[in-house]
């Protein structure tokens, strides 16, 4: 990734989200990543490892961890110093998109009688 910061999907930017709280391994980050995302985002296991895989060599991600489970190898991965600002920093633009549009909405509620916005 390049130091201009290409905005993020969100399958990567949830995956990156999962990492916040310490390592996990593939099949924890696909439940955290439907839990934080509340069932928005749904990831296949060969989407996940394809994200993980970019995600890796984009560098902001590392593997921590392998081990065997029942024949096959299990990896944890982390964010990276590099990952955790990229996360930062598009949770940061994100935010400051939706005031955007929650801004207009609040002066344009203002300005129509009867008209709420919750």
């Amino acid at each position: 990734m390049s130091n201009q910061r290409r905005r993020l999907q969100a399958p990567s930017y949830f995956v990156l989200a999962s990492l916040l709280d310490g390592p996990r391994h593939g099949y924890a980050v696909l439940g955290q990543v439907e839990a934080l995302s509340e069932g928005r985002v749904r990831l296949a296991t060969g989407t996940l490892y394809a994200v993980l895989d970019r995600l890796h060599g984009a560098e902001l991600i590392e593997i921590v961890s392998e081990e065997i489970v029942n024949g096959r190898t299990r990896r944890s991965y982390a964010l990276t110093p590099t990952g955790r600002e990229t996360l930062r920093a598009e949770a940061a633009r994100l935010a400051a998109d939706a005031a955007v549009v929650t801004d207009r909405m609040h002066r344009s509620a203002t300005r129509l009688p009867g008209v709420t916005f919750a």
